[in-house]
């Protein structure tokens, strides 16, 4: 009915923001909003009271870059909405289930039990769309597939589906871990970061900011976190662009096939989020570099607005390799989905 659409994080200006949008549509009977961690007390999406709120601000730390302005348009909207539930949808509720080899860290028993370190995963609700959409995609029931998700775009993870089921993922108590992403580093040798800290007197703000702000495709090319501007400088010989999309898709492989490692078979591999929707060239050169796991490359490159408007194509040739999907982000609609379930709503009405 209506958007707003922001490069920024929310600032001062997100009750302002918001109050415009609601000038414009019909009263809403419910907000739904992304949430990215739960930390350990929140196990679903739930209603946000002052307890729930206290609960968030309390796990802040743990996705600085998300959770923190996430809470500034909660408060504007529940400001401007006072009388209309609103529901946090967490992003770490479709991995809450993780076997206990999945998201256990190999450290002493009191850091696990006392500080409560633990691997959460992410990008839930981006991949409780794609595998909803992929089941329909293949022609069959959610609960009989093993699939691998990769979400790809600002952030980038990948996720090992055993029957419906997320079983194994590469982020973990943080969204920092695991693969490159377009600003924030990935998985890091932690003796690294003590190196750094010793040898170099780097401090843990300094240290805060680079990992997530100026480390994965931006601090490798120097120049960009976007892989379409990095295709474009590689192509007029740009080498640290190359450097940093060959780094990317390196670390998008290894993480695949780490997911892998949890099924027993691969039913699909499935790409989604903004670069796994709309960068034919990854998609390219991750597949046709995984042939051990019976994925090929040659992959179709459907119109985005084709993609957009279907929800989802099939790309790979259908020539007995592993089927390869591209599903338009659906956090959005999904936000939605759980809201309505979480207020018991039947066709958008209480």
């Amino acid at each position: 009915m209506a958007d707003r659409d922001a490069s920024q994080p929310p600032g001062p200006a997100a009750a302002v923001d918001l109050r415009n949008l609601l000038s414009e549509v019909p009263a809403p009977v419910a907000v739904g909003h992304r949430i990215v961690h739960s930390g350990p007390h929140l196990t679903g999406h739930t209603l946000i009271d002052a307890r729930v709120r206290a609960l968030l601000a309390d796990v802040a730390d743990l996705a600085p870059l998300h959770v923190t302005p996430a809470l500034r348009m909660v408060d504007a909207a529940r400001q401007l909405l006072p009388d209309v539930p609103h529901v946090a949808c967490f992003d770490t509720v479709f991995h809450k289930d993780l076997p206990a080899q999945a998201r256990t860290y190999a450290v002493p028993e009191r850091w696990r039990a006392e500080y409560g370190l633990r691997r959460y995963g992410f990008h839930g609700l981006s991949y409780s769309w794609a595998l909803k959409k992929s089941a329909q995609a293949l022609g069959r029931p959610v609960d009989e597939l093993q699939v691998v998700l990769v979400h790809m775009g600002g952030g980038c993870s990948a996720c090992a589906v055993r029957n419906g089921r997320s079983v194994d993922t590469t982020m973990g108590l943080t969204p920092l871990e695991g693969m490159v992403m377009s600003r924030r580093s990935g998985s890091l040798d932690p003796g690294a970061l003590l190196w750094l800290q010793r040898r170099h007197g780097l401090s843990t703000d300094e240290l805060d900011d680079t990992l997530h702000r100026h480390s994965g495709l931006l601090g490798l090319s120097g120049t960009s976190g976007d892989t379409r501007d990095l295709v474009r400088a590689r192509a007029e010989g740009d080498a640290a662009a190359a450097l940093a999309l060959a780094a990317f898709t390196l670390s998008c492989r290894r993480g695949i096939a780490s997911m892998a490692a949890s099924l027993d078979r691969l039913d699909a591999l499935v790409f989604t989020g903004e670069i796994g929707e709309d960068q034919p060239e990854a998609r390219e050169e991750i597949c046709s570099a995984l042939t051990v796991l019976g994925v090929r490359g040659g992959l179709l490159v459907p119109e985005l607005e084709d993609l957009m408007r279907e929800g989802l194509r099939r790309i790979d040739q259908a020539a007995g390799g592993v089927p390869v999907l591209a599903v338009s982000t659906g956090e959005t609609q999904q936000i939605a989905a759980e809201t309505r379930r979480v207020l018991g709503m039947a066709d958008g009405t209480r």
